[in-house]
């Protein structure tokens, strides 16, 4: 993590039982990143500064803009206002299909200045139905692991994280940002430039479980999604018919799986 996301700001401290004091709180950097494909502005994130590069090659592949392929490179440039992140495409390339949109995309929200209701809910692909199972007891240390990575999160309690752990719990990546769909989207672009094989293990995110976090983890490839939080009525719809394994509201000692169960185990037992 570099030292220039995070900002270290004043503030007053009150507490029932003591007197009220100034203190230094560490905060993260969040700054305005302008998205465009070929010159062409597309839309403005506002995200953590840091692995900007693999923030747009995920976010082409998750919103599917294009192909992993289809990028011919990533030029960035940082200018007053912000940064600025061009996608450049192969000639001959595909044709682009990113949704409209009209509007910045805010940190908190994935599908800020979508126009349609049609390319709110676009189709999914189906993945792939699979040998590979996932033990119950590996998500537990997963989230363990995480806890203890994650470096921006500790220091400003103000971000999010999404992680790829291997099916034995090793952890993979992992990335951080002020915006849940950045970190997830970083963390696709991460293992596309690692050439990691995202259908070989499982992702974790540290937010609320939405759609759109459903439908950017079945662009990736991969097949299990784990969420600290709960899910919504329509993420487990989509989990459901994109045979996508949803795991919410994992904790230390247990979690939900409300999509997809066959896809986990407790050898302990003889049934899943």
């Amino acid at each position: 993590m570099s030292r220039s996301v995070v900002d270290p700001r004043s503030a007053l401290q009150w507490r029932a039982d003591q007197a009220a004091g100034p203190i230094e709180r560490i905060t993260p950097q969040e700054t305005a990143v302008g998205l465009s494909f070929d010159g062409r502005p597309h839309t403005v994130l506002m995200a953590t500064p840091d692995d900007l590069e693999d923030l747009a090659r995920g976010f082409v592949v998750t919103e599917a803009v294009a192909a992993a392929p289809d990028i011919a490179a990533i030029d960035i440039r940082t200018e007053e206002q912000g940064v600025l992140v061009d996608v450049r495409f192969a000639p001959g390339a595909g044709p682009r299909k990113a949704r409209p949109r009209n509007l910045e995309g805010r940190s908190s929200c994935g599908l800020c200045g979508v126009e349609r209701l049609a390319d709110a809910v676009r189709p999914l692909p189906v993945l792939a139905a699979s040998d590979r199972v996932l033990a119950h007891a590996v998500i537990p240390r997963a989230l363990e692991r995480l806890e203890v990575e994650q470096e921006l999160g500790r220091l400003t309690r103000a971000t999010h994280a999404a992680a790829f752990f291997s099916p034995d719990g090793d952890l993979v990546l992992l990335r951080e940002d002020v915006g849940r769909h950045n970190a997830l989207d970083k963390l696709a672009g991460g293992l596309l430039r690692e050439g990691r094989e995202p259908a070989a293990g499982f992702v974790v995110v540290t937010s609320r479980c939405s759609f759109e976090m459903v439908e950017k983890t079945v662009r990736m490839g991969c097949p299990i999604l784990v969420a600290v939080s709960a899910p919504t009525a329509l993420a487990i719809d989509r989990s459901q018919a994109a045979n996508l394994t949803l795991v919410a509201l994992a904790r230390a000692d247990g979690h939900m799986v409300f999509a997809g169960r066959e896809r986990l185990v407790d050898p302990t037992m003889e049934t899943v």
